[in-house]
């Protein structure tokens, strides 16, 4: 019987060669298509446009490339290289509390990965997204940024690691149903006060002044029968001129968000239809849904990482020698996105069809057309390719490719004998 060193490579050689060779058919794809759009787009998105778009995918494919060699190099390093053993006896040696030392220890992992991703981060913001004119960041405010960031984990992230590790540690062997219990708290406990006290620690949010529009908006609302603590514009310019808008909070506490850039690039018409589009998220249930779905997967892993947590052949195989709950923890999140990964073309289709739903609704609260004129504005703008390659878009994507998503949406109004507008 082949040991669980020998089964987590082999399933490691294969999620990462399958990421490999995904990512190299995406870039040839987009690279043999970058001198003609697809026919739907004839006439609509200029070949200057289909170019730069083709050049900009392949500039983060290339980046993807780096961050996949450094991504497979933390996990080895800290898997069967002993990173994690070696982490763990140098925080055993300078710290009493076996509780202590355990958060020290998964702090100290995510530290160890964000800087070594650090580099790339910063490469794709002020190198790749600067060259295709979508950066607006500056170097004080990305430092800010990060500094805010770590510092929100760490009064975050400190007191739920000790909460959890104390549960492991006195609830007997129903601890992983205590953790369950206290992770979904947790999630739902974050998405309530996101909108009001996380966000604004980023961004500023102001409420929409253009009256007419705000009618506008407030009529699709009741059509729709959802209610919300407001509408917000978000000064999204601030780092990028990507656009996007959504709602995000619960109960009481949802807000309705558009970026002040995509404001920028739409019209009325279009930007109802964009906000149709989100509210068909809410009415289809779709965020209850993937919360739900969050529910039963995390219980489900809690569930295994109870059983492997007891056996010596899972800290053997991956390079631990000291059998703690924090080892154990560290070392099921390492290897977990491995083993998961083949599972991910499932999670894709999932939310595109989540994305179909959606269109579905808007379409029939607004003018097609006015969602479709939207999304080739979008496309357009945020130079988001048109030409994907099938399988990397099967594994990857979260939203329906464009071909497919506008004659969807042309579908629904015989649309087909009307111009597209930009």
């Amino acid at each position: 019987m082949p040991s669980f060193q020998s089964i987590f490579l082999a399933a490691l050689v294969l999620a990462f060669g399958l990421k490999l060779w995904l990512l190299l058919r995406q870039m040839r794809h987009v690279w043999l298509h970058r001198d003609a759009p697809p026919d739907a787009f004839l006439g609509i998105i200029p070949l200057e446009e289909h170019r730069k778009a083709a050049a900009y995918t392949l500039a983060k494919a290339r980046l993807g490339l780096v961050h996949l060699a450094v991504e497979a190099g933390l996990l080895l390093f800290f898997t069967l290289g002993g990173g994690l053993q070696w982490l763990q006896d140098i925080l055993a040696a300078r710290i009493d509390s076996p509780m202590l030392v355990g958060t020290a220890l998964l702090l100290g992992l995510f530290l160890i990965s964000a800087i070594a991703e650090l580099p790339l981060g910063a490469y794709g913001q002020f190198r790749v997204e600067a060259r295709f004119g979508f950066n607006r960041q500056t170097p004080a405010g990305f430092v800010a940024d990060l500094v805010k960031q770590s510092l929100l984990g760490l009064v975050i992230g400190a007191p739920l690691i000790l909460l959890v590790l104390w549960l492991m540690g006195v609830m007997g062997e129903t601890w992983w149903l205590w953790v369950w219990g206290v992770w979904m708290a947790f999630n739902l406990l974050i998405l309530a006060v996101y909108p009001t006290f996380i966000a604004p620690l980023f961004n500023k949010f102001t409420p929409l002044e253009d009256q007419g529009l705000r009618e506008r908006i407030e009529r699709l609302l009741a059509r729709a029968g959802f209610t919300s603590s407001g509408v917000f514009v978000m000064d999204g310019s601030r780092r990028s001129s990507h656009g996007n808008a959504y709602f995000t909070g619960l109960g009481r506490n949802k807000r309705i968000v558009f970026f002040d850039t995509l404001l920028s690039q739409l019209g009325p018409e279009q930007i109802e239809a964009v906000l149709a589009h989100e509210l068909g998220h809410f009415k289809h249930r779709h965020i209850v849904k993937r919360i739900g779905l969050m529910f039963v997967l995390s219980l489900l892993m809690l569930a295994v990482l109870a059983w492997v947590k007891e056996a010596d052949w899972f800290y053997a195989g991956l390079g631990v020698a000291n059998q703690t709950d924090a080892t154990a923890l560290a070392l099921f999140f390492l290897a977990l996105p491995v083993f998961l990964f083949p599972a991910t073309p499932f999670m894709s289709l999932y939310s595109r069809k989540h994305e179909f739903e959606a269109d579905a609704f808007a379409a029939r609260q607004t003018e097609p057309g006015h969602l479709i004129s939207a999304l080739v504005r979008l496309y357009r703008d945020n130079a988001s390719t048109l030409t994907p390659d099938p399988l990397y878009s099967l594994f990857y994507d979260s939203h329906p490719k464009a071909v497919e998503r506008i004659a969807k949406l042309d579908a629904y109004n015989n649309l087909q004998a009307q111009p597209i507008r930009a």
